[in-house]
C-alpha cells in the first residue's frame, strides 16, 4: 500500500490528537430485541417514509436526555460541569469515498420521525457534496500542517476550548462544538459492535454505537424462537456520567423501542 494512501488527512489528525488511554471511560454494551422495531421501520417505509434505525435512535437518545436524563446534557468547562441548553446529537455519516464525516442535529429531541428524516437527509446530501462544517473541514487544515507542529496547535486548541471554555469562531470550534453525544451506525459496515473513542475536544458525555442486526435463538416462554438482535455500545465520560444514569438511559431506550410511535409526533 501507498504511503499516502495510509497517510490520510484523519490518520495525520490522528496521530497528533491521541494518545495511550489515560483519562476515565465507562464501556458498556447490551443486546435488545428489535423484532418489533424492524417491523414497524418496515411498515413505515412501505408508506413512503424512509426511516432507517439511526433514525430512530437518534430521537430515542436526543429525548432520552431532555426527558429521562437531563444531567447527561452537560460538559466540562474550566473543570465545571456545565448544562447545555439544547439537545444536538452529533451523527456519523459514510462519505463516497469511504471516509467517516458527521453531521449535527440541531434541537434533535423536539423532532418528528419525518422530521429527522428530513434534517438528516438534507445534512447528508450536503456533506457528500463537500459542504462540510467547519469543524469537519478542520481535520483536512490540520492534516496539511507539518509534523510536529499540528500536535502543538491541536493541543492549543483543547487548551482553549475544553479546559478554557473559549470560542474560536473562525474555525467554527467551542467547547460545546460537538453537541451532545456522538452516534455512529457501525451495523451498516458490517460490524457487530465496537467501542469508540472519545474524541479529545467533543466534549460530549458519551458516543452510543448502533452494531448490526442480526437473527438470533431467543428463549420466550419457555420456548426457542428466532429473533432479530442488535447490540448497542457506549463509551462515556466518567466525569460526567455513572453506571446509574447509563441504566436509567437503557431502560429509556427499551421503554421507546416497544412504543416507536412516540416518534411520530414533534415534540417542541
Amino acid at each position: 500500500m501507498e504511503r499516502s494512501a495510509l497517510n490520510t488527512d484523519w490518520r495525520k489528525v490522528a496521530a497528533a490528537i491521541y494518545k495511550k488511554p489515560a483519562d476515565a471511560k465507562i464501556l458498556g454494551s447490551a443486546e435488545l430485541d428489535v423484532t418489533d422495531l424492524e417491523e414497524y421501520i418496515s411498515s413505515k417505509r412501505k408508506e413512503g417514509l424512509k426511516i432507517t434505525l439511526t433514525h430512530v435512535f437518534t430521537l430515542i437518545l436526543s429525548r432520552g436526555l431532555k426527558e429521562e436524563v437531563p444531567e447527561l446534557n452537560c460538559y466540562v468547562r474550566r473543570g465545571n460541569i456545565v448544562q447545555r441548553k439544547q439537545v444536538d446529537a452529533m451523527v456519523s455519516v459514510l462519505l463516497p469515498d469511504g471516509s467517516m464525516s458527521s453531521v449535527r442535529v440541531v434541537n434533535a429531541d423536539q423532532l418528528s420521525l419525518a422530521e429527522c428524516v428530513d434534517v438528516l437527509a438534507t445534512a447528508i446530501r450536503d456533506t457528500r457534496a463537500g459542504d462540510e462544517n467547519k469543524t469537519m473541514q478542520m481535520k483536512g487544515v490540520m492534516g496539511r500542517i507539518p509534523w510536529p507542529f499540528r500536535i502543538w496547535i491541536f493541543r492549543l486548541i483543547k487548551w482553549l476550548t475544553v479546559s478554557m471554555g473559549a470560542s474560536i469562531p473562525a474555525i467554527g470550534l467551542s467547547s460545546d462544538n460537538f453537541g451532545s453525544f456522538m452516534m455512529t451506525n457501525i451495523g451498516s459496515i458490517g460490524l457487530d459492535t465496537g467501542y469508540p473513542a472519545m474524541f479529545p475536544i467533543s466534549n460530549v458525555s458519551f458516543v452510543f454505537v448502533l452494531g448490526k442486526v442480526s437473527k438470533r435463538p431467543v428463549v420466550i416462554d419457555d420456548e426457542i424462537v428466532i429473533r432479530k438482535i442488535v447490540t448497542i455500545s457506549s463509551t462515556m465520560d466518567h466525569r460526567i456520567m455513572d453506571a446509574m444514569h447509563g441504566g436509567k438511559m437503557f431502560r429509556y431506550i427499551r421503554r421507546m423501542i416497544a412504543e416507536p410511535e412516540l416518534l411520530e409526533e414533534h415534540n417542541g
